[in-house]
């Protein structure tokens, strides 16, 4: 599989510690932005209740992860949590362009490696929570993780909050519409300059 850069490709990166609202702020940015393609990440981990496979992720075995990984279709992957891998398949944003941007829901250390490889081709986006306590709240009220999970993630969270200065972008998600709106008006001025661009390469 090649893994040149389109130089038409267009990402947009959404990244955050878990909880912190990255996926609800990408829904409803799609919502707002149709032509956004989201991009669905491979992981090993299980699918919950309200998941579906192939739409939210594709849920693969440690083996067939470790399958792609050895065939080189990732862009990016990650040992997010002990055993807990995911990824960005190649396929996923191989044809985006600023017409069809593809919109990445990925993890902090991820979304880093795929702006250094995109550079000024891709906007990256930190969805930061109010704070440390908040987002234990989040995770709490969420019901998806025992405790012993949730004091995982939160210690991931420190690690991942101090790397926010290295996007484009932070979006504090105190108030979900606000924050959507935000990360709307930052991706709008990002694919206007994309056309921009793009169109006088092709001059």
């Amino acid at each position: 599989m090649s893994n040149d850069i389109n130089p038409l490709a267009t990402i947009i990166v959404l990244t955050a510690p878990s909880g912190a609202g990255k996926t609800t702020i990408a829904r409803g940015a799609i919502k707002l932005l149709p032509h956004l393609r989201f991009s669905v990440s491979a992981t090993t981990r299980p699918i919950r209740d309200y998941e579906v496979d192939g739409k939210d992720y594709h849920f693969v075995s440690r083996e067939r992860f470790d399958e792609l990984v050895a065939t080189g279709a990732f862009l990016e992957y990650e040992e997010v949590y002990a055993d807990r891998f995911y990824g960005t398949l190649w396929s996923e944003v191989e044809a985006s362009s600023p017409s069809h941007p593809v919109l990445l829901d990925i993890d902090v250390l991820g979304a880093g490696r795929v702006k250094k490889k995109f550079g000024d081709q891709a906007l990256a986006i930190f969805v930061a929570p109010p704070s440390l306590e908040v987002l234990k709240t989040r995770l709490v009220d969420r019901k998806t993780e025992d405790s012993e999970s949730i004091d995982l993630r939160i210690s991931r969270a420190r690690m991942e909050i101090s790397m926010a200065d290295r996007f484009d972008h932070s979006v504090v998600n105190e108030d979900i519409d606000k924050a959507i709106s935000e990360t709307v008006g930052y991706v709008e001025r990002f694919l206007t300059r994309r056309i921009q661009e793009c169109a006088q390469k092709s001059d």
